[in-house]
């Protein structure tokens, strides 16, 4: 079964480390990647911009109505997702806290994923 892990955090706090700090957390979060490739559970994963970069698409106007920023003003915003193939929920735990083991702070939300259009350029 597909998982995707989607990874929270306070961005303030994530994209204000230095450039070794995030490098030490990045390595670590690598590592456990790596392992999961091995065994053939790791799909890709994704590193999100900051939400200052991010646009909205409010489509409940007439005509849809562009904003700049994310829709949600919350203390911790989406940063990353992860897409992990695994026999069950248990297993999909586990690995989130592997993951959550070597990455300080915020929160892994998970879902299990039905596929909607796979990704045609690695066909």
């Amino acid at each position: 079964m597909l998982y995707a892990i989607l990874c929270y955090n306070n961005e303030d706090v994530v994209w204000s480390q230095t450039k070794e700090e995030d490098a030490a957390v990045m390595g670590r979060l690598i590592a456990v990647q790596d392992e999961l490739v091995k065994t053939g559970k790791m799909g890709p994963s994704l590193r999100l911009l900051p939400t200052t970069s991010a646009m909205t698409l409010r489509k409940d106007a007439d005509p849809p109505l562009v904003i700049d920023g994310p829709f949600a003003e919350t203390k911790e915003q989406l940063l990353g997702v992860f897409v992990i193939e695994v026999a069950d929920l248990d297993e999909a735990l586990e690995v989130s806290r592997r993951l959550a083991a070597v990455n300080p702070g915020g929160a892994y939300e998970l879902r299990p994923l039905a596929a909607y259009f796979p990704d045609a350029r690695t066909a």
